[in-house]
């Protein structure tokens, strides 16, 4: 990654106003002191957008994404940082020094713009065949399926010939490739009888990047052979778990949510449909690394899986990886046609609008397979259907959501509501229950308390670290109490040092956090992160004597679980007592 120095990248932060930045993509409106808007990242009808231009930070209350002018640009143009700085310092009239590279980032770099330019022209070449008396098979195909010009243009679909070499030599011959290159890029095969194209007599899918580059291909077979779909490998610019099919259109649709589908040509049906909003992933089942890649870019899913066995089995996998990203998942009913693209074809827009509209809560979706597999007529099967809904219950830890679910399941499924209440009670506190597919056993109930914890006191961390950059005066009362070695969480501790050195070196003891956030963003994914530090609890100040004890509850937090893992790490005895006299300590830490 090229690299600026951090005086240029805080000149060019500087010189970008954030309101002035913002408010050319949304409209902003001033309320007091600061300016609020529809939230771009998510689909809402109350502004809940916040922009600071004291602070130069902008945060969501209702997806939580923070940032400054740099994350926001990146965020909404899915730019690179890169190509962030260069956009905003143009726009500033600032000139950059010329971008320096390390021997191995410049070489990674050129390695990856060379795949990157032979799959382009890889794509132009299938996107010529089909075209052309030799990829008439092909095109008959898609045009079978119903596709328009239009969007085969879109989506940039081609034909590879039947030839198995032909595309090797239009790269190697006509294109001057080595075979270095080519082999990286997965469109080959590489053996003892030569060197033949991966995809032959396949109608092609190229597969782009949320920037619109081509990193990979899929095909599908024309004909009886198998298989049926073929994927690229993966290469060092495509990775199946990082990428969605269509999410390069998808994550400008502004729907609000998005549809994810199975297959290639599920995509592109809605897409033609009018649902811009459809991706799938890649060849293979949906991955964490897939829910996280989602939840960038909405907080709601529907489902939109084949409506077969394996479909239900692909959704029921789905949904609990969903949900631990916080992503809210309902699960629509395609029946009676199997797929988006048949339902599509016989019941057309209007009616699939309407399933959307009812597509059915992921939780009770869960619930309905349960109740699909049990006959209620017999007493035995009734009963071990009612305990498996009252355990798959008990997976909702917060009694508020947990008591609601009851009312719902109860409701929907006939039971009465107060039995079955009480039998989540006893399982729950039984604690033992054997462990359902995808339910907690006590294993994972300690590991989830653990969690919880755990994201207490990271939550604490984050509040204090906002505490300190709206208002400085509160670094005084921490002064031999409470430091950045304190903070247990690596990120949060780094964030911390550089809290503190900022504070220290500021003549009006301010904290400049959208400068501090900067420092941050080379590290992918690590900004997202990073900016929440500095935006915690935002609408509640620390004014007042209850806020007051709540900042001295919060640093004692923070101390104890400092001193209790240096406790639990101590390897001589004087650092134990002295570690423990502090712990004796700190109830008098504020008084």
């Amino acid at each position: 990654m090229p690299y600026y120095p951090e005086d240029v990248i805080e000149e060019v932060r500087a010189r970008n106003d954030i309101v002035d930045i913002i408010s050319g993509y949304i409209k902003l409106k001033k309320s007091g002191n600061s300016y609020f808007g529809l939230c771009p990242f998510h689909g809402e009808k109350t502004p809940s957008f916040h922009v600071m231009p004291d602070r130069q930070m902008y945060h969501c209350f209702g997806c939580g994404v923070s940032g400054n002018v740099y994350t926001f640009v990146m965020e909404y143009e899915n730019f690179t940082f890169r190509e962030a700085v260069e956009m905003l310092a143009e726009r500033a009239g600032v000139t950059l020094p010329k971008a320096e590279f390390s021997r191995e980032a410049r070489e990674a770099s050129e390695k990856k713009n060379t795949l990157l330019e032979i799959n382009r022209l890889a794509a132009n070449y299938y996107y010529y065949q089909l075209r052309n008396p030799q990829g008439k098979q092909g095109y008959e195909y898609l045009k079978r399926r119903k596709l328009t010009e239009e969007t085969m243009k879109r989506f940039g679909l081609g034909y590879a010939n039947k030839t198995s070499d032909d595309l090797y030599r239009y790269l190697k011959e006509k294109k001057g490739y080595g075979d270095g290159d080519l082999r990286e890029t997965g469109l080959f095969t590489y053996s003892e009888r030569g060197v033949h194209d991966k995809f032959w007599n396949r109608v092609m899918f190229p597969i782009m990047d949320v920037n619109n580059r081509v990193i990979g291909f899929g095909g599908r077979v024309m004909g009886e052979g198998e298989p049926k779909y073929l994927n690229s490998p993966e290469t060092r610019i495509f990775e199946k778990s990082r990428n969605l099919y269509g999410l390069n259109y998808a994550r400008t649709a502004r729907r609000g949510y998005l549809l994810l589908c199975e297959g290639y040509m599920d995509v592109i049906a809605l897409h033609q449909a009018g649902f811009s909003n459809a991706v799938a992933s890649l060849g293979t089942s949906l991955t964490e690394q897939h829910a996280a890649l989602l939840r960038r870019y909405t907080d709601t899913v529907i489902l939109t899986y084949d409506s077969d066995d394996a479909g239900v089995k692909a959704a029921l996998r789905a949904i609990p990886m969903l949900r631990a990203v916080g992503i809210s998942v309902r699960v629509l009913n395609m029946r009676p046609w199997k797929d988006p693209d048949e339902f599509i074809k016989n019941l057309g827009a209007e009616e699939f609008e309407k399933r959307i509209a009812e597509a059915r809560n992921s939780f009770l979706y869960e619930i309905d397979v349960l109740r699909k597999d049990a006959d209620m007529s017999d007493p035995e099967q009734k009963t071990r259907f009612y305990n498996a809904a009252a355990r798959k219950l008990l997976e909702f830890s917060e009694p508020l959501e947990r008591n609601n679910y009851v009312e719902a399941v109860a409701r929907e499924f006939y039971i009465p509501q107060d039995e079955l209440k009480q039998l989540v009670n006893r399982l729950g506190m039984k604690g033992s229950a054997p462990a359902q597919a995808g339910e907690p056993g006590p294993v994972q109930r300690n590991d989830r308390r653990k969690k919880g914890k755990d994201e207490g006191i990271r939550q604490s961390e984050r509040l204090l670290l906002t505490w300190l950059i709206e208002d400085p005066s509160l670094f005084a009362l921490l002064e031999g109490k409470l430091g950045p070695e304190d903070f247990t969480e690596p990120l949060y501790r780094r964030a911390a040092e550089d809290v503190f050195e900022e504070h220290r070196k500021a003549v009006d003891g301010k904290v400049n956090a959208a400068a501090i956030l900067s420092r941050y963003i080379d590290d992918e994914g690590t900004y997202r992160e990073a900016a929440s530090l500095f935006n915690e609890d935002l609408r509640e100040p620390l004014e007042g004597e209850e806020h007051r004890k709540a900042f001295a509850e919060t640093v004692k937090r923070i101390k104890k679980n400092s001193l209790d893992t240096r406790i639990k790490n101590a390897t001589d005895i004087d650092t134990l007592q002295k570690l423990i006299r502090e712990q004796a300590e700190l109830r008098r830490l504020f008084q």
